[in-house]
């Protein structure tokens, strides 16, 4: 085994076979997934935090999702469940905290029937444990669910899991397999001789997968890629609930999703804490790291993403413009109870109390077409691969996904 030295430097001497550019739980995998195929390579992970999981990782809501919500013909489908289940082998392994809590879907207007059979049938094509319930079984595994939901659907195989305890113990693992860490440290694009260019001088390496999230589009750019598309952030605010109101939620409840809309709407989570969490919202950002109301915003930033809304909302591309009217009216707390009082009847608008969970989704726009990509996309060539909109399920598929775009690389 080789000696691991994590470290800002580097020795002029160094040369690596890989370099992973992100320390997210997709570039954490990406690497483990090399490792496997090359056990002898060398490999550097770049980050330009000071530590992994800074950002979408290590800020998600720690579900993993069965799949029921991709269609077959989606790479989300490919590897959400079966990466999920490899996430479970992995926290057993491990130690790391995981409570298979089990998810309810509940719809509440005739409207939404269509979209559960189109749920169940993708659980049939995937191999996912889901069936359609009636409102006894529903109050059952979830007395706070609308008692006069439509229709309902269980996934007892919906976990949600110690999302630190997996990042941590697959950086662990990998330094003891040799993998050398650069923390605040960004890579920049391409430098002189074949070399990768970083803030703190050139790396030299064979092949780069950039795993960059909410960056990825600005380092594919540089390597003369993605020049079809561009991220835009969307910003998932959360609320939680009071003690006593969270006591009625046992795991998982959801919303039927609107088939017209990009994401899923809010609902209710027990995190592995134990802490019920409401939300997310995907209120349109400031930048891609504009966690609070200002805060993380750069003006350069902000107005260039403030034109790519302008684009899509006059574009109006599958109903972009009823989405940021519906999302940005969730600022408002009382119009957020609403939502989600839709899924929890009796929960009081002073059941909602602050938390400072919030997340950045970074989503990919496809700048021809004026809309938003729902899948995964890779681009590259022979010296790198970049992962582009690696968004929702990303950390739930991770195992299975980086098998993908190690696949996909065609280097190893």
């Amino acid at each position: 085994m080789r000696k691991n030295v994590e470290s800002g430097k580097q020795s002029a001497m160094d040369h690596f076979d890989f370099v992973i550019a992100g320390a997210g739980i997709v570039g954490l995998t990406t690497a483990l997934a090399v490792l496997r195929r090359a056990p002898t390579a060398r490999l550097a992970v770049v980050e330009k935090e000071p530590a992994p999981g800074r950002h979408a990782s290590g800020r998600n809501s720690g579900v993993l999702h069965c799949g029921l919500y991709y269609g077959s013909d989606t790479k989300k489908a490919q590897v959400c469940a079966v990466g999920g289940r490899r996430m479970a082998e992995f926290a057993a392994e491990h130690g790391i905290r995981l409570d298979r809590c089990g998810k309810v879907l509940a719809a509440t207007d005739p409207a939404q029937l269509p979209v559960v059979e189109r749920l169940l049938a993708n659980a049939r094509a995937g191999g996912i444990r889901a069936e359609r319930i009636d409102n006894r079984t529903l109050l059952a595994l979830e007395p706070a669910a609308p008692p006069e939901a439509v229709a309902a659907i269980h996934c007892p195989d919906t976990a949600v899991i110690d999302i630190q305890g997996v990042m941590a113990t697959l950086a662990g693992r990998l330094r003891d397999a040799g993998v050398r860490f650069f923390f605040q440290r960004r890579v920049a694009g391409p430098g002189p001789d074949g070399a990768i260019a970083t803030t703190t001088g050139p790396i030299a390496a064979g092949f780069l997968f950039n795993c960059c999230g909410a960056y990825a589009d600005v380092l594919a750019k540089a390597y003369g890629f993605a020049r079809a598309y561009a991220l835009v952030p969307f910003k998932g605010i959360y609320w939680k609930l009071a003690p006593a109101s969270a006591a009625r939620v046992r795991g998982n409840i959801y919303p039927v999703p609107d088939i017209a809309m990009p994401f899923l709407g809010v609902h209710f989570t027990r995190g592995i804490s134990g802490d019920v969490y409401v939300g997310p919202t995907a209120i349109p950002a400031l930048g891609r790291e504009n966690y609070g109301l200002l805060a993380g915003a750069r003006p350069l930033e902000a107005a260039a993403i403030l034109v790519r809304l302008a684009r899509l909302y006059l574009a109006d591309v599958d109903h972009f413009r009823n989405l940021a009217h519906t999302e940005l009216r969730k600022y408002a707390k009382a119009h957020f109870h609403r939502c989600a009082q839709r899924l929890m009847p009796s929960l009081g608008i002073d059941d909602l109390v602050p938390t400072n969970k919030a997340g950045i989704r970074p989503q990919l726009v496809n700048l021809a077409e004026g809309r938003l990509e729902m899948d995964y996309i890779l681009e590259g060539d022979a010296r790198s691969l970049h992962v582009l909109n690696a968004i929702s399920p990303a950390f739930t598929g991770s195992f299975a996904f980086a098998e993908m775009i190690v696949a996909a690389s065609g280097v190893i």
